[in-house]
């Protein structure tokens, strides 16, 4: 162990929801109060494990790592990953505003948007999956991360980091990557290095600069760039506005006869302010829940509406 630390949630905060999230880095699997997360430390030359658990005084990670790692540096980049950078008391306002909102709270009390470790591993992961089966590139880059990056024993299980940008840029080739993917994957490591993926920068930059700045990384397209620097960055006030399924949930969850355009989202997203990008995650998240609790309360879109 190379040490712990503590972090107390301002507002709701559930590590099982966070756990239990399922996407990018992670798949969502039975929970046995622990989360352990295995990454690339901010600044990309070292990995580091760590083991996060819940309990009424907080949260409390126990850190797995070489000797002399940054611990205050880990728990930063931990806070980040499970949005406790924020406080979520002013979200829990977004939903007394709005009762869609206040409804799927209650339905999936203290989600937070969970993030990539990283802008980096959010890079490599969108050129992994680009057109191809997440599941099966999931199970790629766990290999990639056993055979090159650094493994951890973490409460039990061994889970593997990513290589750092370094590590990749010496990998040739690599059993299901193909050549010209391994070259995108070559050319997300340079940018790492080059310090255009640091987290900090981006979020001095903005959502909008940021974005188009990471489509000159090849493989990164304008989605992706949106992708890298909303769940890579953590910026909590971001409105997606061209996402069809965000869309069709968006209209059936406020009963509208169609997805609403730009103009109506925006209007409708006033009351989610300073946490669009949460709402928006929580949306996503939660409207099967909710659904499910209440049926006859959100009808399907009529045929054609999404």
């Amino acid at each position: 162990m190379s040490g712990s630390f503590a972090i107390t949630p301002r507002g709701p905060f559930s590590l099982a929801e966070a756990a239990t999230f399922g996407f990018g880095q992670r798949d969502s699997a039975v929970w046995d109060e622990v989360m352990r997360l295995a990454f690339c430390l901010d600044g990309y030359q070292q990995q580091v494990g760590v083991e996060v658990r819940q309990d009424a005084a907080g949260v409390h990670g126990t850190v797995r790592g070489p000797a002399g790692v940054d611990v205050e540096a880990t728990a930063r980049q931990v806070a980040r990953v499970l949005s406790l950078d924020h406080d979520g008391t002013e979200f829990t306002r977004v939903g007394e505003r709005d009762p869609v909102i206040g409804a799927l709270q209650s339905v999936a009390p203290g989600l937070r948007p969970p993030l990539f470790y990283s802008p980096y591993e959010a890079a490599a992961w969108a050129v992994l999956s680009s057109r191809r089966p997440a599941r099966a590139m999931m199970g790629i880059r766990d290999r990639l991360s056993h055979v090159h990056g650094a493994v951890f024993e973490l409460a039990g299980q061994q889970h593997a980091a990513l290589p750092t940008p370094e590590q990749l840029l010496a990998i040739d080739s690599f059993p299901g990557i193909s050549p010209d993917r391994m070259e995108r994957l070559h050319g997300v490591a340079r940018a790492a290095v080059d310090g255009l993926l640091d987290a900090g920068r981006l979020a001095e930059l903005g959502p909008e600069h940021a974005a188009a700045q990471l489509q000159a990384i090849n493989g990164i397209g304008p989605f992706y760039s949106a992708l890298i620097v909303t769940r890579g960055t953590g910026f909590a006030d971001v409105l997606p506005v061209n996402e069809p399924k965000f869309l069709a949930l968006v209209a059936r969850l406020y009963q509208l006869p169609a997805p609403p355009s730009p103009q109506r989202l925006h209007e409708l997203a006033e009351a989610w302010k300073p946490f669009r990008t949460w709402a928006a995650v929580l949306i996503r998240a939660a409207t099967g829940r909710l659904v499910d609790a209440d049926p006859a309360r959100f009808p399907p879109l009529a045929a054609g509406a999404s």
